[in-house]
């Protein structure tokens, strides 16, 4: 899978330094924050994975809603960034997307600062 053919759905608690950033590189990116605000997780989740979207999150809720209760998904990226390393948030998602491109799809991947642990769901 070319990269740029990766699709997003950014979740209202992702950082719209994130969006910005992936649409500046030219990727598709959907906001739930300007197009549905108020839409519920399980709602964000089941419209990522109908609209073959990796879902870009900083709401820890998508992982029960993957590993505890068994939600299909097509890819979630969950950032974990503190406040005092934010300025950098845009460039390590397009570093990451860059580099893992299509391992991130049905992946669930958790990316703090300086690394990023990716994890295949079947």
């Amino acid at each position: 899978m070319n990269v740029k053919n990766i699709n997003f759905l950014a979740d209202e608690s992702c950082d719209f330094t994130v969006v910005r950033s992936l649409r500046a590189a030219g990727y598709d990116v959907v906001s739930i924050a300007e197009s549905f605000a108020s839409a519920s997780d399980l709602k964000v989740l089941k419209m990522s994975v109908e609209e073959k979207r990796l879902l870009l999150t900083e709401d820890k809720d998508f992982g029960d809603w993957i590993f505890a209760h068994g939600e299909e998904m097509s890819g979630v990226l969950l950032i974990r960034f503190p406040a005092n390393m934010r300025s950098g948030l845009g460039q390590a998602v397009s570093i990451l997307v860059a580099k893992h491109g299509s391992d991130l799809m049905k992946s669930f991947t958790v990316l703090e600062p300086g690394r990023a642990r990716i994890r295949k769901v079947i």
